[in-house]
């Protein structure tokens, strides 16, 4: 739950008993759990309160992700057909495709090379 493994929870749960005393221990465990579910009531109200604020002025989950649907739909058509339009025209030369980025990389590298002032590259 919160990353405690086995042994961490049985150094703690000794460390409350040599603390408190064995005949408290029962005692604190309960008042924590009811603290601890006291503070989920609080948040689950929190945020019903929130999602009912929300839906009363039109705002509801599905309206506003409504739009990010559509877009991400088109944009993954768009990907597939470009996808398929590479799978079939195996005509593409990747060689001068690779010049290109080649030539690009090397004009990233020169710029940087030619930097001065406190952000130059050290050697």
């Amino acid at each position: 739950m919160f990353g405690i493994g086995a042994s961490e929870i049985f150094v703690i749960i000794f460390i409350a008993v040599m603390l408190f005393g064995a005949e408290k221990v029962p005692e604190l465990a309960r008042t924590f759990a009811k603290g601890m579910a006291q503070l989920k009531n609080a948040t689950d109200d929190i945020k019903n309160e929130i999602q009912k604020s929300a839906q009363e002025n039109g705002l509801d989950q599905k309206s506003l992700t409504s739009g990010f649907d559509t877009q991400f739909g088109d944009l993954k058509k768009h990907v597939d057909d470009i996808k398929d339009d590479l799978a079939s025209n195996n005509s593409l030369d990747v060689t001068s495709i690779t010049a290109e980025i080649d030539s690009e990389i090397l004009k990233a590298k020169e710029n940087l090379d030619d930097l001065t002032g406190p952000i130059k590259r050290q050697r």
